[in-house]
């Protein structure tokens, strides 16, 4: 019997099974991992190959409104029929450390790799650049910088506690040492009131309060 000859939507469904494109990019100050266009074309040629099909991506610039888009479209074709997919990736109105050129080749690659996603079936909703990351990362940092703002509140109320106490404080015990009938030149725990820290001034002012 001869083979039953497959058909565009055929190979397009074996690529879209086989294919395996692993996150090969690190981010390290956001300490994930992510996938590039390049790395979704590395891994979809071999299939290509096999099924005898080829991709083409292409991108033009359009205008909404006041602002340029970059729409990209990836082209599934294998001689005779084609399937596309298109998405857009909006030009950053300013990115820091880039040129004009650079701010459009890196949202033609953001469209590219995603008009790839929707054609080869491909999830990236934990990639770099979608929200939930982007929400994961702030919330990540935010917590971060909480815990090092709650690291050094308690380090502070430390380095507070171990000073000395001020000559304010010195006579404030003084006299309420007087008036509980104590010396006011009396050590407290063989130290020196002068000497005494704030934590010191604190306990023994507590102690003295009950006497």
């Amino acid at each position: 019997m001869a083979e039953t000859k497959k058909t565009i939507c055929d190979k397009l469904r074996m690529v879209q099974q086989k294919l395996k494109a692993p996150k090969n990019q690190y981010n390290s100050f956001g300490k994930y991992r992510y996938r590039s266009c390049e790395d979704i074309l590395e891994g979809v040629k071999p299939l290509l190959e096999e099924v005898g099909a080829a991709i083409v991506l292409t991108d033009c610039i359009e205008q909404v409104g006041d602002r340029f888009y970059i729409k990209a479209t990836a082209t599934f074709m294998d001689g005779a029929d084609t399937i596309c997919n298109t998405a857009y990736a909006r030009e950053s109105d300013d990115k820091k450390g880039m040129d004009a050129s650079q701010i459009t080749g890196t949202a033609s690659s953001y469209a590219r790799k995603y008009a790839l996603n929707g054609l080869l079936l491909i999830d990236d909703t934990k990639d770099a650049d979608t929200d939930e990351n982007h929400n994961e990362a702030v919330g990540r940092s935010r917590s971060e910088a909480a815990k090092k703002g709650q690291a050094t509140k308690e380090q502070n109320a430390a380095d507070s506690a171990n000073q000395i106490i001020s000559e304010k404080d010195l006579k404030v015990l003084q006299e309420l040492m007087k008036n509980k009938g104590f010396s006011p030149d009396q050590k407290w725990k063989g130290k020196e009131l002068k000497d005494l820290t704030n934590a010191e001034w604190v306990a023994a002012v507590a102690w003295l309060e009950k006497k």
